[in-house]
């Protein structure tokens, strides 16, 4: 087989098995991080991440369960939770979590995106 056709195959194939097997955020553990999200997230983003927890911010904190989220690849969202976001409320976590522990979290917010998208009609 041609080397063009091999790799696109390949890829396919692992793509299909990493989300078959509820693999999120390259290797995230998602019970793990739904257990740092319960503890350290749920208070600015919410129980189901839509960002309308108790706690208000200008500008509004992020709806992780919004397509404009999970369309944003794993390293980007994890980026964003190890150094945080300029000018909003979102602080670096680098000093807090592990980057396993980022992935893990990662891997829990798109579980947030994955049942958002099963409530839709």
């Amino acid at each position: 087989m041609n080397i063009r056709v091999i790799g696109p195959v390949l890829l396919s194939m692992f793509l299909v098995a990493a989300v078959g097997s509820g693999s999120f955020a390259a290797g995230g553990n998602v019970a793990k991080g739904k257990v740092l999200y319960t503890n350290l997230c749920i208070r600015c983003h919410g129980v189901e991440g839509k960002g309308d927890a108790y706690m208000k911010f200008s500008p509004p904190v992020s709806d992780l369960s919004s397509p404009a989220t999970q369309e944003k690849l794993d390293g980007s969202l994890m980026k964003a939770i190890h150094d945080g976001r300029k000018d909003t409320a979102m602080g670096a976590w680098k000093f807090v979590l592990s980057d396993e522990e980022i992935r893990d979290v990662t891997a829990y917010v798109r579980v947030l995106g994955s049942s958002a998208s099963r409530k839709l009609p």
